[in-house]
């Protein structure tokens, strides 16, 4: 019998990226990848960081992203330069979700 973490594993590719239902497709540095763009999160965060007075900059637009560990690789750093579909971010946060990371990415150019 699988445990617990091995189930929330297996789910991540089936369910959570699945393209059906949440996922999309994009090119994130040369490879196309799964990923799960949540806007509506980086509104609430960022609201949450003017209330508590943590402004960390200023962007023309950021995005939010779950990807599968296993697809992205690496968890990238902290200020690490990412090219997606075709435009260059900055990486602002990144998470370890257990078998996902959340990565938040800002471009002060539109």
């Amino acid at each position: 019998m699988k445990s617990f973490k091995e189930l929330i594993l297996s789910d991540i590719e089936s369910t959570f990226m699945n393209k059906d239902e949440f996922a999309e497709e994009h090119t994130i540095g040369n490879k196309k990848m799964t990923i799960i763009v949540d806007e509506p999160e980086i509104f609430e965060r960022s609201k949450k960081q003017i209330e508590n007075g943590r402004i960390e900059g200023i962007y023309k637009r950021q995005i939010m992203f779950y990807v599968a560990k296993s697809t992205f690789g690496k968890m990238p750093g902290i200020g690490l330069s990412l090219e997606i579909d075709g435009t260059k971010y900055r990486v602002t946060d990144a998470v370890d979700e257990g078998g996902m990371y959340s990565i938040t990415v800002g471009s002060t150019s539109s």
